[in-house]
Order: structure tokens, then sequence, then C-alpha cells
């Protein structure tokens, strides 16, 4: 089976997908997520290199891609020193999305379906990028490392 033009995320409350929805302009998907810039190697200090970051991607009512907000909180190893507390990496991190959030008017969470699409940021890759190989087809949520496939219910693996 094909991946679809346009491929669909199902809203999971209290789960990786709860920040998505529609808005005034459209649609929306958000996370607060950890990633790795591209072409790092683990080696001692993986720490801190491993980022924090706050995503707000917008798109079109048809889910053509429109903007992206991302922004850095901080990295594992900050958040390692000061785990807690309003100040904390994480804690930041998920201000910063709850500010993000309240910004889209008439903001709804619900399921969504999106065009695939990608930027980087900060060496980072963002964006929901699809393939085929002899087996299968696929669509995967980047740096989430949300996948999703067959039947194109919505649904995702990690």
């Amino acid at each position: 089976m094909a991946v679809p033009q346009v491929i669909p995320i199902a809203y999971e409350p209290h789960g990786r997908t709860e920040a998505i929805g529609r808005y005034a302009d459209g649609q929306f998907l958000a996370s607060v997520t950890y990633a790795f810039p591209e072409g790092f190697r683990p080696d001692d200090g993986w720490e801190e290199h491993k980022r924090l970051y706050t995503v707000l991607h917008t798109f079109d009512a048809e889910g053509r891609y429109r903007d992206s907000e991302i922004w850095r909180a901080g990295t594992w190893a900050e958040q390692q020193r000061a785990p807690h507390g309003r100040d904390s990496v994480l804690a930041r991190a998920q201000a910063h999305l709850a500010t993000l959030l309240r910004s889209l008017p008439r903001r709804s969470y619900t399921d969504i379906a999106i065009r695939p699409f990608q930027l980087a940021f900060d060496g980072v890759l963002f964006g929901l990028l699809t393939g085929e190989d002899e087996v299968e087809s696929w669509a995967e949520l980047y740096p989430d490392r949300l996948g999703f496939g067959p039947p194109w219910d919505g649904l995702y693996d990690t």
C-alpha cells in the first residue's frame, strides 16, 4: 500500500500526540522532544549533545506545511544537574509549549492529517518523512521517532 499524500495522525490524550489539533488558521502539531544533532556519534559527553526542544508546526486546513517555531530549552546534562523545579530544562520547555499553544486562536485538540515536510534547525532534522521499500510504506515524525503506516489510521509506533 502506497504512502497517502496526506498522513493521518490520531490525537491521543496523555500520549505522544496530545498536543495536536486544529485552530483558526488550520492544523497544528506540537511536542517537547529530545534530539541529537545529525551526524552525532555516541561518545563520552553525549549528555551535552542531547538537546530538549519545544516544537510547534503549523499547517493549512488541507495539511500543507506552513511554518515552525522551534526552541532549544537546554540539554540532558543541564536537566540532570537541576531535575526539579520551575527552572529545570524540562519545566522551561513545557512552559514554552503551553505559551505557544495558547497563542493559537480557537484551538481544539483532535486528529489531524498533514502532508510530509522537513526542515533542519540547530543541526537537527524535523518533519514528517515518508518512504517505501519492497516490504512496506511508512511515514516517520522526526525527531520524535513516531512511525505511521498501513492501515494509515493515524496510530503510531515507537
